[in-house]
């Protein structure tokens, strides 16, 4: 065999080879087929930085609960001892829309299961304990906040308070997308944030409480959550965040304003099966006429979309913004 025969032979061998190996990766998702209810979302690819789908992404709106996520940050980087005990104050009450919680007045847990409240289970008298007990008090972990969002460069965010019931607490999904990924470099709020359930001894009484995530989809096994926050107040809609692993891949979710207790939830689950298999579920049809105009009358009480709210720090609510 001539050397020039076999220099052809060999590349055709190589060629054929490659063309094995590419056939057999999948192809990339198209984002053209995804149709999600949610009115934002964001899907980025973590690993590459990279965002495979977008929706009205950088459209300013109220993001709720999502807000703990910040509030657990600058709580954790204040550095104060996560043993110490903190009572529920008269300050952590809503006198606002008179909204229920179940750590009364003078239950006391320590910091580190107060985090764990606040972010399994958006338990905003929690939250607002933790920001109270902040350095220099609620305004100056609010104030901590607004930094943190600046310093991650979410230009188009901005913070009122620690609990997420203010209106006036408004982001972007992108820039939701960035306080996902560092919220993800902490330990504690990756573990607080997926746990699925947790029972809490509340002194002085030692009465024994129970309490569930907010997201359901931590308690199935065909998820692989890594971090996740769910939110809801009337004027944000529905929304939840998550950072997930999806085809052995790190992928942050971010779904905004849904109407609909379970829209979000649906809209996660076709991102899952658009991602591992490029195919699509049908959205569910419009929402029954009553539910349309409950929505509308809701968004005509938000502030406007693009626009930010003023910087001013308004009263804490306890209205369970899950």
């Amino acid at each position: 065999m001539n050397t020039r025969f076999l220099i052809v032979f060999l590349t055709q061998l190589v060629l054929m080879a490659d063309g094995v190996a590419l056939a057999g990766v999948p192809a990339a998702p198209d984002p053209a087929k995804l149709k999600l209810a949610s009115a934002n979302a964001l899907v980025v690819d973590a690993e590459a930085d990279r965002p495979v789908y977008a929706k009205a992404a950088n459209e300013i709106t109220p993001i709720a609960s999502v807000t703990k996520l910040m509030t657990a940050m600058v709580v954790i980087d204040a550095g104060q001892p996560l043993d110490e005990p903190l009572a529920v104050d008269i300050d952590d009450f809503d006198f606002l829309k008179g909204s229920q919680s179940r750590l009364g007045m003078g239950a006391t847990l320590t910091r580190v299961e107060m985090l764990r409240l606040a972010l399994m289970s958006s338990e905003n008298r929690a939250a607002s304990v933790l920001a109270r007990h902040y350095p220099g008090g609620t305004d100056a972990a609010v104030t901590a906040m607004n930094a943190k969002a600046a310093l991650l460069g979410m230009t188009r965010s901005r913070f009122s308070d620690p609990t997420g019931l203010s209106p006036e607490n408004v982001s972007t999904a992108s820039d939701l997308a960035k306080m996902v990924g560092a919220a993800a470099q902490y330990p504690l709020i990756r573990d607080f944030s997926t746990t699925p359930s947790h029972f809490v001894e509340v002194y002085p009484q030692g009465k024994v409480i129970g309490f569930r995530n907010s997201n359901r989809l931590v308690l199935s096994n065909q998820w692989d959550i890594q971090l996740q926050k769910t939110g809801y107040i009337r004027e944000a809609g529905r929304c939840l965040v998550m950072m997930v692993n999806i085809a052995s891949k790190p992928f942050v979710i971010v779904l905004l304003d849904s109407v609909g207790k379970f829209t979000r939830l649906g809209d996660a689950t076709r991102v899952k099966q658009w991602l591992e298999t490029g195919e699509v579920m049908p959205v569910a049809r419009a929402a029954a006429p009553i539910v349309r105009v409950a929505a509308s009358m809701a968004k005509a009480k938000r502030p406007a979309k693009g626009t930010l709210a003023p910087a001013r720090f308004v009263p804490r609510s306890t209205v369970r913004s899950r």
